[in-house]
Formats: structure tokens, sequence, C-alpha cells
């Protein structure tokens, strides 16, 4: 969606995450928010729903069951519709020592429109959306 183009009030937002807990609740927080949610545990899920649904954005985890999921995911993503923002919320900083969304310049090889660091606030969270999408 082109800067300036106002949001739609109900995005479809592709949630990929394998924690359980933080996917159940984002997806919770984001459908409280009005949107509808396609919840993907890891990349070949979120593969599938690729195949079937154009999503307006995609908040992907950056390590899941193997540590380039995220990478490669948010590459296809991009592929596929590279309209579509991608946010990669990690907690990466904290398992590699590695803060990927403070590296001054990753020359194009993430492929991303935001990064976020867990844990994220979902006021954080809404901020990014609307300003990627609206």
């Amino acid at each position: 969606m082109e800067e300036g183009t106002p949001m739609k009030d109900h995005l479809t937002v592709l949630l990929v995450d394998d924690d359980q807990d933080f996917l159940e609740q984002t997806e919770i927080m984001l459908k409280n928010a009005g949107h509808r949610v396609l919840p993907a545990t890891g990349r070949a899920r979120a593969e599938e729903i690729l195949e079937e649904t154009r999503p307006d954005i995609a908040l992907v985890d950056l390590i899941m069951d193997r540590g380039d999921d995220g990478f490669v995911l948010a590459h296809r993503i991009k592929g596929k519709y590279p309209e579509v923002p991608v946010i990669i919320i990690t907690a990466a900083a904290s398992k590699t020592g590695i803060d990927f969304a403070s590296l001054p310049d990753t020359g194009g090889w993430i492929k991303a429109d935001a990064m976020l660091q867990k844990p994220v606030r979902f006021e954080q969270l809404e901020t990014q959306i609307k300003r990627l999408c609206g």
C-alpha cells in the first residue's frame, strides 16, 4: 500500500511464529484491533497460506525451527508479493548477541520493512502496522 493511502479498517495479517504463546497472544490482540489474522507456527504452514491468500502485511519471527526460516520466509514473501510489508519480530539479540534491528546497512539481504525486538508491546506493533499500511 502506498504512503498516503488510507489504511483499510480490516487488514489481513499473516502472523508467523513458532512460540505458541506469542502467536496466540498477538493473534488475540490483532483480532481485537479489527484485523483478520492468518496464524502459522512455522515457515512451511506460512508458505501454504501464501499460496491461497495475499496478506496485507506479514509479521514474521526471525528464528524458528531452522535458524534461517524467518530470513527465507521474508525473502519469499517479498519475491511473491513485493508490495506486502514485512515486519520481522525477533528475540535474536538475546539469543545470538546480534542486534539485527540496529545494523547500519543490510544491503537489502534482510527482506523486511521493519524489525522489532521481543518483547514487543502491542502499541509498538500497531504503530508499525499503521506506518506501513496507512
